[in-house]
């Protein structure tokens, strides 16, 4: 009778791990997690772990690599399905990472935030996804901004919109924690309301000077 070799570990494990990896960097950091941490949460051995993960380098950068695809079942389509106002949108997705640090009194923030922090000066490769998450997250922004349509001005840079959402979501969240209290990120946000309330009135005095200027086109003619 001959012996069977070990079977590998399933791909299930190897995204229960992520998960779990995942999970911890946001709630403790990247260099406070340790690998038997990890193993104990997610419930496996060192041998399942090891078999996907060379070491913990190569899983925070699978980690990086799983949330650029987490990022829209887990955090933009939930909002798409709150409210199909685009601009709703974006400060439906406010109040989401309000909501989170409200429940975690003012801690633990951003996870790709936290690790751009912790890891991104001493791991080029972790910058570039770190880097690719952001723009991931601006680019979904931007696009609920194309499809607000002319509620916005047409000469308006929706791409540069859309980053300055994401400084102001950072930032916000960055200085609440800093200072306990989830005032400062209001205070953020507000302005942020202002600008977009301003840019809707520019661009309704825009469709309205146009449609004048349409009028007496025709009234010449």
């Amino acid at each position: 009778m001959t012996a069977q070799a070990p079977s590998s570990p399933e791909p299930e494990t190897k995204e229960r791990i992520l998960r779990t990896a995942f999970q911890l960097f946001h709630e403790q950091g990247f260099h406070a997690t340790g690998v038997a941490t990890i193993v104990r949460e997610a419930g496996i051995n060192p041998g399942s772990l090891y078999h996907f993960f060379p070491g913990k380098d190569q899983l925070l950068l699978q980690v990086l690599e799983f949330a650029t695809h987490y990022l829209g079942p887990a955090v933009m389509e939930p909002v798409e399905q709150l409210t199909a106002d685009p601009i709703n949108r974006v400060f439906a997705l406010l109040d989401q990472y309000r909501e989170g640090m409200l429940q975690h009194g003012c801690r633990m923030g951003c996870p790709i935030g936290n690790l751009a922090l912790e890891v991104s000066d001493g791991n080029p490769d972790a910058r570039l996804l770190i880097h690719r998450n952001f723009e991931n997250w601006a680019a979904r922004v931007e696009s609920w901004l194309v499809e607000a349509g002319d509620r916005l001005p047409n000469d308006l840079d929706r791409g540069r919109l859309a980053h300055f959402v994401l400084t102001v979501m950072e930032g916000g969240l960055m200085q609440a924690r800093a200072a306990n209290d989830l005032g400062v990120f209001d205070q953020s946000v507000g302005v942020l309301r202002d600008h977009f309330d301003l840019l809707e009135r520019r661009a309704q005095k825009l469709k309205k000077q146009q449609k004048s200027g349409k009028k007496a086109k025709e009234k010449v003619r």
